[in-house]
């Protein structure tokens, strides 16, 4: 396939690596984690041990200091076989921030344990009655001689039960002249006074993966906690979701791939009507679509990618375009692919099953599809700085 031959050696390398990690692993922990809604912290540590985790934070900080396509090659082989337990790559969610705005200070003090699997980062920034609208926040970060106060809780936090570091995005004015104006990013750390976390369950996939409801009651940090410069955390986190979009694009085409894989070996090895099952056009038709579409949403995927390591910054159209399409794709996939199994697809424990659940998440979190549509638009007439610019007039009109 095209994207392969653009790959270099060593992203093969870390791309069979993850795939046979995964392959090897993966079975081991799958059933039980979902069936728990446990993390798989056991996991987690062997994959921190191959290199798996931090892939992108710079080498003088304990990571590898590779780009994002090397980092996505991973979460895509991960998501191939199991979403849940995938979401170990997660673990350094957050830490996006301080990379790209902490001091030399926060930087050496907290991504070299995230890199090396000691601890576990989260991103707070979606509130009970703020979600996909950013700027609708309510915590407060109020400032008290050399701290802050902050205040408020964050709903559906990933690895909010789990955490060591929480990155927090605050409002540190409480009247901007703009409602995306006056917030802040903090980092708290975990035990800290005031911090409680309530782990979330019954969730309908990625079981594996911790969520939480995070509380802030008078949480004091102090002013060295402060990631970037104060009043400027919107478009911090901003800047953060344009890339960390990328890697959900990978999660997408991920599940896709692994869906199409157990839906082909399904067709070929299952009779009926004294036929193998791939044998009816109907069934070649389905599994012709999703292959399709598959192979153009892996291609918007590293599009995303590329432009991110080769520009330096992520674009955002071109990131909302590749998170949309992929996780449509993918839900349509997954489908699919449970329909080709019928019954057999829907008992609980099937692989399939487990992809049916965690596949619809890929549309609400980092971002919701309408979101992401909203993103392209403003792209595409240039409210958003994009390559995608604003759509020339055709030369016959």
């Amino acid at each position: 396939m095209i994207v392969d031959s653009l790959l270099t050696d060593e992203q093969r390398a870390i791309r069979d690596a993850a795939r046979d990690f995964a392959e090897k692993e993966f079975p081991n922990y799958a059933e039980e984690c979902d069936r728990e809604e446990k993390f798989p912290f056991e996991l987690w540590k062997k994959a921190a041990k191959l290199g798996f985790i931090g892939i992108n934070i710079p080498e003088e900080y304990g990571g590898q200091g590779l780009g994002i396509l090397d980092s996505c090659l991973v979460v895509e082989e991960f998501w191939r076989v199991d979403g849940g337990l995938a979401q170990i790559t997660s673990t350094t969610f957050g830490s996006e921030q301080i990379i790209m705005f902490g001091t030399e200070e926060q930087k050496k003090r907290y991504l070299p344990p995230l890199a090396k699997g000691e601890a576990i980062c989260c991103a707070c920034y979606t509130e009970p009655h703020a979600g996909s609208d950013v700027a609708g926040i309510k915590t407060r970060a109020d400032k008290d001689g050399d701290e802050y106060v902050i205040n408020g809780t964050k709903m559906f936090i990933t690895n909010g039960g789990i955490a060591d570091y929480y990155i927090v995005l605050a409002r540190t004015d409480p009247n901007p002249p703009k409602r995306h104006h006056g917030m802040s990013v903090f980092i708290v750390e975990k035990d800290t006074p005031g911090l409680e976390a309530r782990k979330l369950t019954n969730k309908l996939g990625i079981r594996a993966s911790d969520t939480a409801e995070v509380v802030f009651k008078n949480v004091r940090v102090p002013k060295d906690n402060l990631v970037g410069e104060e009043g400027k955390g919107f478009y911090q986190t901003m800047t953060f979701f344009n890339v960390t979009r990328i890697p959900v694009a990978f999660q997408a085409v991920g599940i896709a791939r692994g869906a199409f894989e157990l839906a082909f070996e399904y067709a070929k090895n299952r009779e009926v009507f004294e036929s193998k099952l791939i044998e009816f056009q109907v069934t070649l038709e389905k599994l012709a679509k999703m292959r399709t579409k598959l192979e153009a949403a892996r291609l918007l995927a590293y599009q995303a990618a590329y432009f991110q390591d080769r520009q330096g910054i992520p674009d955002p159209g071109l990131t909302a375009m590749a998170k949309y399409y992929t996780a449509r794709v993918a839900q349509e996939i997954v489908n699919e692919a449970l329909q080709i199994h019928g019954g057999y697809g829907f008992m609980g424990e099937q692989a399939i099953s487990r992809m049916y659940r965690d596949v619809r998440i890929l549309e609400i979190y980092e971002g919701t599809r309408e979101i992401e549509l909203e993103i392209i638009g403003r792209s595409l007439t240039g409210r958003i700085p994009s390559v995608l610019g604003t759509v020339r007039r055709h030369p016959l009109m």
